[in-house]
């Protein structure tokens, strides 16, 4: 739906209230062409939802994740990056809520869903990463110190797998990764990462 795709839009350039203004007609939609229970409701649902915790309303946007979820942990039509990328993002609304059991339980099943899918390792290092996030908010830096360098380590194994292809997309999740791996400390990966996404950009 285009009203789906101006809500990412609006999210990225930070225009909340065009993204808002979207993604209710969107909704509306929903309700109007009778597709409450369609993978493109639960789609619909969650685009709306991470611009919602992007923007701050973090328990309406987890009221829309929850919505979303029965929708497509019963469809068997869901794809595995569909589901995990749900999971990762409700998971990020929790943690933004102090919900932090929740988050890790949801982390957990990205992470399960994840090994399912199409460049499923690199979303995992996105998950990974996720998590340390999760632990440094929960625990503060020093307490957690051990399992953040634990996930961290993960995430970097898991970029640096050699059956990756290393396309725009791997370059994608470079970018995405480096920045938080150089707030780890790691600065060494953090700039090979951003190397590498470069190199490939620039035989694109």
């Amino acid at each position: 739906m285009l009203r789906n795709e101006l809500v990412g839009h609006y999210r990225k350039t930070g225009q909340r209230d065009k993204a808002i203004e979207n993604g209710e007609a969107a909704l509306s939609l929903l309700e109007q062409l009778d597709f409450g229970d369609t993978i493109s409701a639960g789609t619909t649902c969650v685009n709306f939802a991470t611009a919602l915790n992007a923007f701050g309303e973090n328990e309406r946007a987890l009221t829309l994740f929850e919505r979303a979820r029965p929708i497509y942990e019963s469809s068997a039509a869901t794809r595995p990056e569909l589901l995990g990328g749900l999971y990762n993002n409700m998971a990020l609304t929790c943690v933004a809520m102090g919900r932090f059991e929740d988050a890790e339980a949801l982390y957990d099943k990205a992470m399960s869903t994840m090994a399912k899918a199409p460049h499923g390792a690199l979303e995992q290092a996105i998950t990974c990463l996720n998590m340390a996030d999760l632990v440094a908010t929960r625990d503060g830096m020093e307490a957690g110190e051990g399992a953040i360098y634990d996930l961290a380590d993960r995430a970097v194994a898991l970029l640096d797998d050699s059956g990756l292809a290393h396309d725009g997309y791997y370059a994608f999740v470079c970018e995405k990764c480096a920045p938080t791996l150089e707030y780890y400390g790691y600065f060494d990966d953090a700039r090979r990462l951003k190397e590498e996404a470069e190199r490939i950009y620039a035989g694109a």
